[in-house]
């Protein structure tokens, strides 16, 4: 495996492009063992609102916040980290990087639905 996080004390590979379905079936598995999932799809997708009552919930919520954080962006290769480098909570990062990596691939079918096109055309010649 490429080089993981040693201190989530798990081996997984970085997001390096060609590898996203697994890295995110990883990733997906992992934050839900870190009890982070719901920061991503789930209840606690946005910060509680800033009211004294919520200053607590706030505050659990920016901890955990940081922490998905920390995973997502540390497992993704520099090439792609700019697209998620501002982003503030793992929603955003994980619905980014879906966005990303499957309009990629609809963009990689299309050409090699072109490569064969061209392939059967030449062999009719």
């Amino acid at each position: 495996m490429n080089s993981g996080s040693a201190s989530m004390g798990v081996a997984m590979e970085k997001l390096v492009g060609n590898n996203y379905s697994y890295w995110k079936l990883c990733m997906e598995a992992y934050l839900q063992g870190q009890d982070l999932w719901d920061l991503i799809e789930g209840d606690d997708t946005e910060i509680p609102a800033d009211t004294p009552q919520n200053a607590k919930l706030r505050q659990q919520w920016k901890i955990k916040c940081g922490k998905a954080l920390f995973s997502l962006r540390t497992l993704i290769s520099k090439e792609y980290i700019d697209h998620v480098r501002d982003l503030k909570s793992p929603k955003q990062v994980w619905d980014t990087l879906q966005k990303l990596f499957t309009k990629k691939n609809t963009a990689r079918l299309q050409f090699l639905e072109n490569e064969l096109a061209m392939v059967t055309q030449g062999s009719l010649d």
